[in-house]
């Protein structure tokens, strides 16, 4: 959720976020609206609470001619006051409705517009000439590495076996992407994929894109997209201590998507598919370190890639682009030759006190008092890398060369058709 502070004091700078994301900016007006009704709900109750109280505390000082009058007025006071609180309960159902539907304040900087709108801040490496390159499922089938045809016969649409060495490569990417984690100070972690309601909302994918998450009705459950959700929700309800600086989490687990709405888009692989594995950082700091922070975040992606080998370019994403949570989004995008364009790897996403806020997360300042803590997010590692890995470094003859730092995990240093 968004500081209502911030909202009372400056609303024009909600909606020109609003604006930004191509947002309805009315939203804006309909929970400055919502807020003041609940004030005003929580101060009427309050002021009959004080007369009832003071009602009851005459009915005991009152001559026995009085008391019958008193007794009567203190009763209807009751009854006053359970239909004001009734109404203070409506009113804050109704804020914490209007409060959810408004997305984060995207930061200053941030590119305005849409999916095509983004900003390149860096290219790293040159694409390889290849002639005729073959894409990656090609690739796959071929060095026995990937089997879509089976993973559909099990499971449908958008599933697959990684076989063989294909299940290596992918072991070793992860097991990767954890020790870099762990030497850059972040706690390992293999979280349940399996959260309640209240955390999966409280992580902001419930709102616009709720369409895309698996839900166990049976059990009032939701199968996660990403480790960040149960991450997020790891220190709910807390007090964290950030004296010694930020809480960084990396979390390793299978991820489930929908893909609602994406239907004829990469059908073809392993590139857009209902399930697959992902080391996620996230990060728990003070709202003034966040930026910095999320600066961390991306240099320890590019440093993940380029043990891959792989060319690529760094986006600002624009506003309209961004999930609820973010206020500002970095996408690394690697070059795949099979489709002459540049594809989305990693994502490391800014999301202030968004999260920490609905998800009741704090710390305490220098003076002791609890405030919102800031909470940040980035892909180190996921099954979508294969797929830049195969393309890039294939060679005429149909064969892969594994990249050095993976070839302890895989035991070759070329795979073979």
């Amino acid at each position: 959720m968004i500081d209502l502070k911030l909202l009372r004091e400056n609303p024009d700078v909600v909606r020109a976020s609003q604006r930004a994301r191509g947002e309805d900016p009315a939203l804006v007006d309909a929970l400055l609206a919502a807020d003041e009704a609940r004030r005003a709900a929580v101060s009427a109750a309050d002021n009959l609470r004080a007369e009832q109280k003071a009602a009851s505390r005459s009915v005991g000082k009152a001559s026995p001619d009085e008391r019958p009058a008193l007794l009567e007025r203190a009763k209807e006071l009751a009854e006053q006051v359970k239909a004001a609180e009734a109404r203070q309960a409506e009113a804050e159902q109704a804020l914490t409705e209007a409060h959810m539907a408004i997305s984060n304040i995207v930061i200053d900087g941030v590119p305005p517009g849409g999916e095509d709108d983004f900003v390149v801040l860096d290219t790293v490496g040159e694409p390889t000439p290849i002639d005729n390159p073959r894409d990656h499922l090609e690739l796959g089938e071929s060095l026995g590495l990937i089997d879509v045809e089976r993973g559909a016969k099990v499971s449908g649409s958008r599933f697959y076996f990684l076989t063989g060495a294909g299940a290596l490569l992918q072991l070793g990417l992860l097991q990767l992407a954890m020790r870099v984690a762990t030497q850059n100070g972040f706690t390992p972690m293999i979280p349940p994929v399996l959260v309640r309601p209240q955390i999966m909302s409280g992580t902001g994918f419930l709102g616009a894109h709720a369409a895309e998450v698996y839900r166990i009705e049976s059990d009032d459950l939701y199968l996660v997209g990403t480790s960040e959700v149960p991450l997020a929700g790891y220190h709910a309800d807390e007090i964290l201590d950030l004296s010694n600086g930020p809480l960084r989490y990396a979390g390793w687990s299978s991820c489930f998507r929908r893909e609602a709405g994406s239907y004829g888009k990469d059908t073809r692989g392993i590139i857009r598919v209902h399930q697959f594995d992902k080391v996620e950082a996230f990060v728990y700091c003070r709202p003034e370190e966040a930026e910095a922070e999320h600066d961390r975040l991306l240099a320890w992606q590019k440093k993940m890639l380029a043990h891959i080998e792989v060319p690529y370019r760094v986006i600002d994403v624009a506003a309209g682009d961004l999930g609820a949570s973010a206020a500002r989004k970095y996408d690394c995008e690697a070059w795949l030759p099979s489709q002459q364009a540049y594809r989305e790897l990693t994502s490391t996403s800014n999301c202030t006190t968004f999260q920490a806020r609905r998800l009741a997360t704090r710390y305490r300042d220098e003076n002791g008092r609890p405030q919102i803590a800031a909470t940040l997010n980035g892909t180190l590692a996921t099954t979508r890398w294969l797929v830049a890995i195969l393309e890039n470094h294939q060679r005429p003859d149909g064969s892969v060369r594994v990249p050095e730092a993976l070839r302890p995990y895989v035991g070759v240093e070329v795979l073979e058709p």
